[in-house]
């Protein structure tokens, strides 16, 4: 399978009746303190919280009956493993999610919800890897990888096609990026219906794998990840990498002082939930790394589940 723009489009058609169409929201207020006329895609509202249940939705239905009926796997911070598991009970089968030791409690709250089989391991990329496939390998169930998968990659896509159906014309996309699922189907679908449109990617310099790993050419893996931002603590895919190279402009990074910041502003001013991860993309304007005076920037909003017993602003930091 290829991700392209008709891969896109056929996913959005499959995912339709088990996903929101989720709102674009403006603001007058945060367009003054930008310059710019700022469209917020709000993925915070998608089914269990979070654009992943666009992805885990596509890989769960593109299954054969055979494939599908020894279940599906992954591992996952939280995001991705409540929407497989989500995805799992809509079509009937199991999901195994293995998750890091330091998850989000309110998203192991989530993953359970959705009837997750949830194992925990080490917080290491290595630990996630060689868990699920141990689970994998007992179960028999269909690996989903949390973003190297193009059924995956093809799902997310399917956000930005509604962005650019309710906010035509953008001049610029500001797009999360950890492992690259949600920037690789947010490219290559903007890129094929606008070619002039600019995407950039912005991450916490506390994971900043994608920034070194863009100006050196290749990746460079992420080692250690100093960031509230748990859904992006993840060093990009390959193929996710690849696809950067080809449709993406630059990667910009954001202290934890801006996420914060950015956070706070969104909840106080569009009256809305919104994860650390997802309010990096206003991060980066808040910070001043992007100068967008005049232009229409559309942000992805990419997930609303936090812990509300642990919010970053009542917290001290270290």
């Amino acid at each position: 399978m290829a991700l392209d723009l008709s891969a896109i489009r056929a996913a959005h058609v499959r995912i339709r009746p088990y996903i929101h169409r989720t709102p674009v929201l403006t603001s007058a207020s945060l367009d003054a303190r930008c310059g710019g006329k700022l469209f917020f895609k709000c993925e915070n509202f998608q089914k269990a919280g979070a654009f992943k249940s666009r992805g885990a939705v596509n890989a769960v239905f593109s299954l054969t009956h055979a494939e599908a009926a020894r279940g599906v796997a992954t591992h996952s911070s939280g995001n991705h493993a409540a929407a497989l598991a989500r995805a799992a009970r809509l079509r009937g089968i199991p999901a195994y999610i293995v998750m890091p030791s330091n998850s989000s409690p309110a998203k192991i709250r989530n993953v359970e919800g959705y009837g997750g089989r949830i194992t925990l391991c080490a917080p290491t990329a290595q630990a996630r890897e060689e868990t699920c496939a141990r689970l994998v390998t007992e179960t028999g169930a269909a690996m989903v990888h949390p973003f190297t998968n193009e059924h995956v990659m093809t799902g997310q896509g399917t956000a930005v096609l509604e962005l650019l159906e309710d906010a035509p014309d953008l001049d610029l996309i500001l797009c999360p990026v950890g492992g690259g699922g949600l920037l690789a189907g947010t490219a290559t679908a903007a890129k094929a219906v606008h070619p002039s449109i600019k995407i950039i990617a912005v991450e916490p310099a506390g994971a900043g794998d994608a920034a070194r790993s863009f100006a050196a050419g290749h990746i460079i893996p992420l080692e250690h990840a100093a960031t509230i931002a748990d859904g992006l603590r993840t060093t990009v895919g390959e193929p996710n990498f690849a696809v950067m190279q080809r449709l993406v402009s630059g990667v910009a990074t954001v202290s934890e002082e801006a996420i914060i910041a950015a956070m706070r502003q969104l909840w106080e001013t569009l009256k809305i939930v919104v994860e650390p991860s997802g309010a990096v993309p206003y991060a980066a304007l808040l910070e001043n790394n992007l100068r967008v005076t005049g232009q229409r920037v559309g942000l992805i909003l990419s997930g609303g589940n936090v812990d509300l017993d642990a919010l970053p602003w009542m917290m001290k930091q270290p």
